[in-house]
């Protein structure tokens, strides 16, 4: 069995099995003719189901085989143009070649015992991010897993730094469209969900900072404590941001944190002509970055940074197998002492492959492609009648429903959205996403791919139509008989 270990003794093996395994993946690219295959729970559940895992095949060509069964062939592939359902992008050549090197050579970012110039790498992607939003000389920061992890500890820092005794007078507040990670947040952090205060949007769904200044004040009164204040810089169904410099100001005037969920509107950092759609980030105590949606990394890929790199210390743990106190006299940069995490890959490997090869202008490039596509779509929405459309993009999602010609009651414009999302899903054609908007249902693309074409749209939109068109019809010949 060793001989399946990496080593130098088998490397010849791994450069084989390497690549063939990409040679798999690059002929499905060149080969899927959806984004998907339409393939059900139920059908897939039993091909997999039948492997037993307890017969090995010995043979890495043969489990490529297998795997092509159980997965490739089945897989939803993002690349694809008529993918346009969640916060998914197509990735950049450069953040894959740094995938395999990272897997590889397998470093863990939590001691510099056990990463060396991993670590470095790491903090100097956090500087560049850092310097990006503006914070200031004396900001840091931690790749995480994702944007629910770095809200976690951002949130979790604000309510160290708040220095309450009494958890249940703090208050957080967000915007109704704001992700779910800022309740769930508070409920792991002992707050409970109702805790978390939900400040309504205007009609580009953008936090009202009016009556944000309203519940600071009521809140103030009724001798509570308003913990922190989490602007969102590109919502997750409408791409929206949040007015930051009068939230700066109002949270500087309560006292309270400012984190910016900047999770999809990252990308702008890299925009020439965008950038200043996100002006007021740099007053923000943290803020968290999501490079794996709008800066075409490979999941995961992702950070949390903070204008004060002390404020860290509230996740820092000293052990003495792993990172003992004198550590930090001896100022061994040891990236745990900041991570809510204690093992954790070198993800920053693959935006600092990207940068070497694209430079951060081909990055923002790419984010300001899928933009501008929102905005031709918007357009194409707006000139059909079929559909109505919730709001303007300001980044690359829209949010729309299918509506019919003749009397149909809500509810059954509900049920044929839903019904046309279902069904274009279960053909393969293409994916789209779907939420509601005051309770009714709508469907959502959300663009993050620069081979995406309005033509692409059009047709999605045809499709879309002719599948809720199918629906009302047969419910309607159903209700006369």
């Amino acid at each position: 069995m060793r001989s399946h270990l990496l080593n130098d003794t088998t490397a010849d093996v791994y450069r084989r099995s390497v690549t063939e395994g990409v040679e798999r993946v690059a002929g499905k690219l060149a080969s899927t003719r959806g984004p998907f295959t339409g393939v059900t729970p139920a059908a897939l559940a039993p091909v997999i189901d039948a492997v037993d895992l307890d017969r090995p095949l010995g043979d890495s060509s043969a489990a490529l085989d297998e795997l092509e069964d159980v997965y490739l062939r089945d897989a939803v592939y993002f690349h694809h143009p008529r993918y346009l359902g969640h916060l998914n992008c197509p990735v950049v050549i450069p953040a894959v070649l740094g995938e395999a090197v990272l897997s590889a050579v397998n470093s863990s970012l939590d001691t510099w015992d056990q990463s060396a110039g991993g670590t470095l790498i790491e903090r100097k992607l956090i500087d560049w991010t850092a310097g990006r939003i503006g914070l200031g000389p004396l900001a840091d920061g931690v790749f995480t897993s994702g944007g629910t992890q770095s809200n976690l500890q951002a949130l979790l820092l604000a309510r160290e730094e708040a220095g309450a005794t009494d958890l249940s007078k703090l208050r957080i507040f967000s915007s109704e469209c704001s992700h779910f990670s800022v309740q769930k947040s508070a409920q792991l952090l002992g707050l409970g969900r109702d805790a978390v205060v939900a400040v309504p949007v205007d009609a580009d769904k953008r936090m009202q900072s009016v009556v944000l200044a309203a519940e600071l004040e009521a809140c103030r009164a009724e001798g509570l404590v308003p913990m922190a204040i989490v602007a969102t810089a590109g919502t997750t169904d409408f791409g929206s941001i949040d007015p930051l410099p009068e939230i700066a100001a109002l949270a500087a005037e309560y006292g309270a944190w400012m984190h910016v969920d900047a999770a999809y509107g990252c990308g702008l950092l890299a925009s020439r002509t965008r950038r200043h759609l996100l002006d007021g980030i740099e007053r923000a105590d943290s803020v968290t970055v999501d490079y794996h949606k709008s800066f075409f990394q490979p999941v995961s890929s992702s950070a949390v940074l903070v204008r004060d790199g002390a404020t860290l210390r509230h996740a820092t743990y000293h052990a003495d197998y792993l990172n003992p106190l004198r550590t930090l006299a001896e100022q061994i940069p040891n990236q745990v002492d900041k991570s809510l995490q204690t093992t954790r890959r070198f993800d920053a490997l693959k935006l600092w492959m990207t940068l070497r090869v694209m430079g951060a202008d081909g990055i923002g490039e790419l984010f300001d492609e899928v933009c501008d596509l929102a905005a031709e779509g918007f357009a194409l929405l707006t000139a059909d009648p079929r559909y109505e459309v919730v709001v303007e993009p300001r980044l690359s999602t829209l949010v729309y429903r299918y509506v019919p010609e003749g009397a149909a009651s809500p509810e059954e414009v509900d049920r044929a959205n839903l019904h046309a999302r279902k069904a274009l899903f279960a053909s393969g054609e293409a994916v789209v996403a779907g939420t509601k908007v005051d309770g009714r249902q709508y469907l959502k693309f959300t663009l993050l791919n620069p081979e995406t074409s309005a033509a692409d749209i059009a047709a999605v939109l045809d499709l879309i139509a002719g599948h809720a068109e199918q629906y009302l019809g047969e419910n309607l010949v159903h209700a006369a008989s």
